[in-house]
């Protein structure tokens, strides 16, 4: 069940005086910044603001939500931010209002106890995006002018990214890239306190609307966006910037040196950090993007969806595309791709590829494992055997005298152990065998499933 909730019902009268007069007072302040433009006083102004809707709203117990016009205010200096402590305290008060007062969130129900998903109407959003195609031209322009981003401007914010990804040190060290990263990762935010929100009620009650009005799903839904460019560029810039503060660029800057002649230290400092945040908001959207995959085709075998919800190449093929036709790029995926699930998952799905498929009859009616985790261990079993024709190796799941019974069942921890062996089994069959980096992380990955469990 979903609920739309207003922030200050008709009753509460003075709650919304108070807001009202919170928010002309603050206003004033960052109107008196528009006066003096890019001088100092304009900065000062502006970080006056930002302090004023803290102390309003965050720091009191019960402070109170700020409204759509002081949040879009602070919005405002982060996209337009020109120095580097603007950019930051924008940020960091953007981040700690949706994590104070969420759009969206999933209470207890007053009734039978049942799971609600909550909807605040009069919470400030950054994007516009709707189920609506036939939404109004002249509306679309008028909410562009207050700097939200449609799916065409996600897209294009994006793609600033991943072009800055392989410039030179020197060229990246600017406070306008480092802010159009941490306006990547508020929105990622947002985006996943959507999310979040969302697959949770999906997953109790297996309504597919929940997640057909998930932020993400209208985004990558819009006929405004090439969702496998979008989708590319996402894996792209996280290897880029992966680059950087994992010490592995190739091609030397030689304008390094000079650099900090030209630009503010601090942001040089920061950049690093930042990078590496936006690698992992990366990561973060590009996860969720597969949850929705996988919920969707579950809702579409359940007969749930419409040709409405229109057809989506999954992410996950989309990745293994450009990790098989750019293979340069694949280790530093790998490398910084650290879900556990979802790596192991990738890591299988590529060497499946390259893994020979048996031949099938008309005859071969029972379900087949070839595209599983058994079949690439299978793979590894039958590759040692053929290799050293060892009879004294392990009996892994796949192999003659397995119980297929018992191969339904297995976890992800069985699978892992089984990962494990298989490696086993070839370092047996060859002792000078070299493991390839895409090995080493499917051993990795699994050990680490298997440490954890």
């Amino acid at each position: 069940m979903e609920k739309r909730e207003t922030i200050n019902n008709c009753g509460n009268v003075k709650g919304r005086m108070n807001r009202g007069c919170i928010e002309a007072n603050t206003l004033a302040i960052i109107d008196s910044a528009e006066i003096h433009k890019d001088s100092q006083d304009a900065k000062d102004d502006r970080m006056d603001f930002l302090e004023a809707v803290r102390i309003a709203s965050i720091v009191p117990e019960n402070g109170t939500p700020p409204t759509k016009k002081m949040v879009e205010a602070v919005f405002q200096i982060l996209r337009a931010g020109k120095s580097l402590e603007l950019i930051m305290s924008s940020y960091e008060l953007l981040n700690e209002i949706e994590k104070r007062f969420p759009r969206i969130y999933v209470s207890e129900s007053s009734g039978n106890g049942s799971p609600e998903l909550v909807v605040i109407e009069e919470a400030w959003l950054p994007f516009m995006v709707s189920l609506d195609v036939m939404s109004s031209e002249k509306e679309t322009n008028r909410r562009k002018l207050r700097g939200l981003f449609d799916p065409n401007g996600f897209h294009e914010l994006i793609t600033g990214l991943a072009e800055m990804a392989y410039k030179t040190n020197s060229q990246r060290l600017d406070t306008k890239f480092l802010g159009n990263m941490l306006l990547f990762q508020y929105l990622v935010n947002v985006l996943e306190g959507d999310f979040l929100a969302r697959i949770s009620m999906y997953k109790e009650s297996m309504n597919w609307n929940f997640l057909r009005e998930c932020l993400i799903n209208m985004l990558l839904a819009s006929k405004r966006v090439n969702y496998r460019v979008l989708m590319k560029e996402c894996l792209h810039t996280i290897c880029g910037l992966y680059q950087d503060y994992a010490g592995i660029r190739n091609e030397p800057d030689s304008s390094d040196e000079h650099s900090s002649e030209n630009h503010n230290t601090d942001v040089a400092i920061a950049l690093l950090e930042v990078q590496r945040t936006t690698c992992m908001a990366m990561q973060k959207l590009i996860i969720m993007i597969m949850e929705i995959d996988m919920s969707k085709q579950q809702a579409n075998m359940l007969g749930l969806t419409t040709r409405s919800d229109g057809l989506r190449i999954p992410l996950i093929e989309i990745i293994l595309d450009e990790l098989t036709y750019y293979r340069k790029i694949l280790p530093r995926f790998l490398q910084i791709f650290n879900d556990p699930k979802w790596k192991l998952e990738i890591i299988v799905q590529y060497l499946l590829k390259y893994t020979a498929k048996p031949v099938r009859t008309r005859r071969s009616n029972g379900p087949s494992e070839d595209s599983t985790f058994l079949g690439v261990l299978k793979s590894f079993s039958d590759s040692s055997s053929a290799y050293m024709s060892l009879t004294s190796q392990q009996q892994l799941p796949g192999m003659p005298g397995c119980n297929e019974a018992v191969i339904d069942s297995l976890s992800l921890v069985e699978i892992s152990k089984n990962v494990a062996a298989a490696f086993n089994s070839l370092r047996e069959a060859d002792k000078k065998i070299q493991i390839s980096s895409l090995g080493k992380e499917a051993l990795f990955t699994a050990t680490m499933i298997i440490s954890t469990s």
